[in-house]
């Protein structure tokens, strides 16, 4: 292993502070930053793409736990310091300046990949709705490790019945497996966040039999968009859904929170 310098050291020389307006907050702890790291399991010469490496807290964590990572920052006050680590890691780290939201990943990658990321705050739920939307099913990605606003990962992995139970949920849940695997407390990071933060673990599950996805995405769309309203209202948005409601059984008196996400994924295969 190389003999880095502290990474506070690292963004004093540099002069980094955490952007408000790229939702960025540090994580300096290598100990956390390592448990973070094991989440996926070996890494081992394994491909990783990290989105906001920021100064490289957690990239470091990666590359020591032999990751070939790939790194996407659009903050170019942070490539200075992602260069030393480059450097320091011959081979390892390949580093892409620009806007994660605008990049193809998997032309990107070419080959299976982990994703491990802090995600930066502003842009967190939409890049994981990019991973999990789309038709073509298993993914190139092999999981994603990703740390959320602890309030968005618990939406994430909510079960029917609850408040937070919602769009996120079902997109996350038809088709993958989803998990809290760790809360991080506030005062980890620099600077210090006002909520609580987790990482969820989501790896690729069985895609259900003649459903298309967008079909899923507009009925969950419609029906959680009103969600104090009942689904014969919230739904008569959505052509033929309350039709399928009632071939299958349902009571469209019934609220979007109450569905199952085989209920929501029944309706969207007779809509398919």
């Amino acid at each position: 292993m190389p003999d880095l310098p502290p990474l506070r050291e690292v963004i004093a020389r540099y002069g980094l502070s955490a952007s408000k307006a790229l939702g960025q907050n540090f994580l300096f702890d290598s100990q956390l930053l390592d448990r973070i790291a094991a989440i996926p399991g070996d890494l081992q010469d394994k491909a990783v793409l990290e989105i906001g490496p920021g100064p490289g807290g957690l990239t470091r964590a990666l590359l020591k736990a032999g990751a070939r990572v790939t790194a996407i920052e659009m903050d170019d006050r942070c490539l200075p310091a992602l260069a030393e680590l480059s450097d320091a890691f011959p081979g390892k780290l390949s580093v892409i300046h620009g806007d994660a939201m605008k990049l193809d990943h998997g032309e990107i990658m070419g080959e299976p990949f982990a994703v491990v990321a802090n995600l930066p705050y502003n842009v967190g739920t939409a890049l994981f709705t990019v991973w999990l939307g789309g038709e073509d099913w298993p993914p190139l990605w092999t999981s994603l490790t990703l740390m959320f606003q602890q309030e968005v990962a618990q939406r994430i992995v909510a079960r029917p019945g609850g408040s937070a139970y919602g769009r996120l949920a079902v997109l996350a849940q038809w088709r993958s497996s989803a998990q809290l695997a760790m809360k991080v407390h506030r005062s980890a990071f620099t600077p210090p966040p006002k909520v609580m933060s987790a990482i969820i673990h989501v790896e690729p599950g069985q895609m259900p039999g003649g459903v298309s996805a967008k079909t899923l995405e507009k009925v969950t769309a419609a029906a959680f968009g009103q969600r104090r309203k009942m689904l014969r209202q919230s739904l008569k948005s959505v052509p033929g859904a309350l039709s399928a409601m009632e071939q299958l059984g349902l009571d469209e008196t019934r609220r979007a929170e109450t569905l199952s996400i085989d209920e929501f994924v029944s309706i969207a295969r007779i809509l398919s």
